[in-house]
């Protein structure tokens, strides 16, 4: 008798997603020695997410084969840190100048890093820490790339198609 996938996963962690975000265009990513570009980081409710393709809509949709980073994540809760340790005014928090796709509170993504894991029934496959760039001290301020190494994020493949929506989440691996 086969048990189903839902009574093997085990629940990892309870928190949320505050923000979901996509961009139609790189900014910073291969920009090294040039200006940033001007694309919109766009907040948005929910994304789909395509299983090995990316965010539809996204500038790294299709960007190639098996890529490490079709779906990033950050931690609020790291962001709120480094702005309290840069002294970064509130009026100047923007909470997608990462731009990471995924804004989660209550999680410890670093746990997630080789790990298959479900957040509404979306699959993943944590492939690494989503480094910081020298970029993050233009975006965030001076000093927020030091200070995000080593909690930079998730960078993750996406396993299995569905929809991921701001909101309570449960992390399932």
């Amino acid at each position: 008798m086969s048990i189903p996938t839902e009574s093997r996963e085990r629940l990892v962690a309870a928190g949320e997603i505050t923000h979901l975000f996509i961009s139609p265009g790189h900014n910073f990513y291969g920009r090294h020695g040039s200006a940033p570009l001007d694309h919109p980081t766009v907040g948005v409710q929910e994304v789909e997410c395509v299983a090995g393709r990316g965010l539809r809509g996204d500038r790294f949709f299709d960007y190639r084969p098996d890529y490490k980073g079709q779906i990033t994540f950050v931690a609020q809760e790291t962001l709120e840190e480094v702005w309290t340790d840069l002294a970064i005014a509130t009026d100047r928090r923007d909470i997608s100048a990462t731009r990471r796709n995924v804004v989660t509170r209550g999680i410890d993504l670093d746990a997630l890093i080789g790990c298959e894991f479900e957040i509404g029934g979306v699959r993943f496959l944590g492939s690494e820490e989503c480094r910081p760039c020298a970029w993050m001290d233009e975006a965030i301020g001076a000093g927020a790339e030091r200070r995000l190494r080593g909690r930079g994020g998730l960078r993750a493949r996406i396993v299995a198609d569905g929809v991921l929506r701001v909101g309570p989440i449960e992390v399932r691996r």
